[in-house]
């Protein structure tokens, strides 16, 4: 049985900042592929393509690029790929305190407070926001580092401000702060990237963690409010709108390689889960990636 460690990732400054800044140039961020978390609040500013938003408990399809607030020590998956397409993605990275441990608790700072509690859960913001935001945010590359500070501070206040946004992980992700739960929960969430395709058993995933069955159960719906099978299925669920959005594969095609074996349990799952049939989503996105 493959077991994969999960990423705790160490984030150093960018040289004479008090925060990380790193740009990418398509889809070359090689953190992309394995889950991780770190201390740091993370801002990612994906411009243009569509892909995968995998981040919590929470996994969904983004297109025409996409803006997320990840808040501290929420595990999550990189947001680009080969197949994603995108033109570039920056990633911003800052620990809750990076300007001193009082700095955000005076009153001018009170915007930005609720903008770093609210990301506990992860944002995803869209519409204007991303656009104008997304511009700021690569225009922070070309700043002095004070210039820099001062944009990222106006940054995080509008999009404290925004009303632009969904609480990706809505139904409360419980993440608890011991290592031990971090470690337990990242080696099930990278099990489950690498074999979603295939039959995964509660069995062999318990096994994985080192618990009993009804153990595991009764730990993965406390972190995650989910069940695992349910996560398991949203898993499947998203890959499946992202092939039917990305690839000229038939929809029966596409419910085997998204690890369905039913066909018709996977035409009810999709409906249950995007309101909409696989042919009807596929039909509505055309104009969207086009």
């Amino acid at each position: 049985m493959k077991t994969l460690k999960p990423a705790f990732e160490v984030i150093n400054p960018s040289f004479g900042s008090s925060f990380s800044y790193s740009k990418y140039v398509e889809n070359a961020n090689i953190k992309a592929h394995v889950w991780h978390y770190h201390p740091e609040i993370e801002l990612v500013f994906v411009n243009g393509g569509s892909g995968k938003r995998q981040i919590g408990s929470h996994i969904s399809y983004y297109t025409d690029g996409d803006l997320i607030l990840i808040g501290s020590n929420l595990p999550h998956c990189g947001f680009t790929n080969e197949q994603t397409g995108n033109k570039n993605e920056t990633v911003i990275q800052m620990k809750p305190d990076f300007l001193g441990t009082d700095f955000f608790h005076i009153p001018e700072m009170k915007n930005i407070q609720n903008i770093f509690d609210r990301a506990k859960t992860g944002i995803a913001f869209s519409g204007e926001t991303k656009k104008t935001i997304g511009k700021k945010i690569e225009g922070l590359e070309q700043q002095s580092n004070f210039e820099r500070l001062l944009t990222m501070l106006s940054i995080l206040n509008d999009l404290e401000q925004s009303e632009d946004y969904i609480v990706l992980n809505a139904e409360g992700f419980s993440m608890e702060t011991e290592m031990q739960d971090n470690d337990r929960i990242n080696v099930v969430f990278n099990y489950v990237k690498d074999n979603f395709q295939n039959q995964i058993g509660l069995e062999e995933v318990s096994e994985l963690v080192s618990m009993t069955i009804p153990s595991f159960c009764r730990y993965f719906k406390k972190i995650t409010n989910k069940t695992f099978t349910k996560f398991v299925n949203e898993y499947r669920l998203v890959h499946a709108s992202k092939l039917l959005a990305e690839k000229p594969m038939s929809i029966t095609e596409i419910c085997y390689e998204s690890g369905f074996n039913n066909f018709s349990y996977f035409n009810k799952s999709f409906k249950d889960f995007t309101g909409k049939s696989p042919s009807q989503y596929r039909q509505e996105l055309k104009s969207i990636i086009q």
